[in-house]
């Protein structure tokens, strides 16, 4: 194993030094550094973790604050932490998943303690009762996910409520002149979930801007809840021609039961969805889908983070702009 002092002896300095340059702490010359840090690649020097952490006062942990809660659809979940972890070991960084509903506890749990350097928060609520913690602490933290009031705070997200609109106005578009939404579980929106809720303003908007009779529909994500509420929007719509899903596990379940009830996807009925591509596209008819980004915003969300941690400037609200991709699940209205 290559040792502190294999590197001081190759780069001609004394061990201090490396240890200068490794940390930070002592400015040493720029010609010095760089030799250093030919050194330590040239014979594949990994500095300790707990010898780094010490130096350099950090732990180089984040935490990645995702509460399991009820109506969570954990597959989506883990996309989001893999992409985090991926992207944080990119900056030799190890990650701390919190999955407990501990709420503001959990967090101050972790702050009060010397584990983390700072943390990504998830599953954001409009009214967020964590917010004043995080806004009170000494580290630094990004949200995925906007709450109402996000003064004072660093959060980045797709836009929901554009990606409601987005679904509608192709359905819109296409002749469609019914349309129904399916939603997260009903606990998502009795949460005040911030994206669930972002979902139905856009859809709500843009089926009003679009004079458009609509409805929202909040659906247990299982098989048999598909089932239920596809007889009950044609009960109730009887000349409903689309449909948004926002609910993943129920993307395939709905296109089987509207078929099961006689209507062909999309010649009878147009299916959008708001889903990863992956699901979209495996979907016996693929659907016609907003893309969730999840491996774009984890990434991100640590970017930010990074530079909040090295001291610099980073933009209080980041919005991803939703992409719609055309796929088998829509077509013109089949007008009578």
């Amino acid at each position: 194993m290559v040792k502190i002092t294999d590197v001081a002896r190759h780069a001609g300095v004394s061990p201090s030094t490396v240890s200068y340059a490794l940390s930070g702490k002592r400015p040493i010359s720029e010609e010095t550094r760089l030799r250093v840090e030919a050194s330590i690649r040239e014979l594949g020097y990994r500095p300790h973790a707990g010898a780094r952490a010490l130096a350099s006062s950090r732990s180089n942990v984040l935490a990645l604050v995702i509460p399991l809660r009820t109506g969570i659809h954990v597959p989506v979940v883990m996309q989001f932490a893999v992409s985090v972890v991926t992207t944080a070991r990119r900056h030799d960084h190890d990650v701390l998943l919190l999955t407990q509903e501990e709420g503001e506890e959990g967090l101050r749990r972790v702050a009060d303690t010397a584990l983390v350097d700072a943390m990504i928060v998830m599953d954001v609520q409009l009214d967020d009762p964590r917010l004043p913690l995080l806004r009170s602490l000494d580290r630094p933290s990004v949200m995925i996910g906007f709450p109402a009031e996000a003064d004072g705070l660093t959060c980045i997200d797709l836009d929901f409520k554009a990606a409601g609109e987005l679904c509608v106005e192709r359905l819109a578009g296409l002749g469609h002149r019914v349309v129904a939404l399916v939603g997260s579980p009903p606990e998502v929106y009795v949460r005040g979930t911030a994206f669930a809720q972002r979902v139905v303003q856009g859809f709500t908007a843009a089926a009003d801007r679009n004079g458009l009779s609509s409805s929202v529909h909040p659906c247990e994500a299982a098989p048999g809840a598909a089932v239920a509420v596809a007889e009950q929007l044609l009960r109730e719509q009887p000349a409903l021609t689309g449909v948004v899903v926002h609910n993943e596990p129920l993307v395939e379940p709905l296109v089987d039961a509207f078929e099961q009830l006689g209507l062909r996807v999309p010649g009878d009925l147009s299916i959008t969805a708001i889903c990863p591509d992956e699901l979209a596209e495996s979907v016996r008819v693929p659907v016609t889908s907003v893309a969730l980004p999840t491996a774009e915003l984890g990434s991100r969300a640590v970017e930010l983070l990074m530079k909040k941690l090295d001291g610099e400037a980073v933009p209080d609200a980041t919005l991803l702009a939703p992409r719609l991709m055309e796929r088998a699940s829509t077509a013109p209205r089949n007008a009578p």
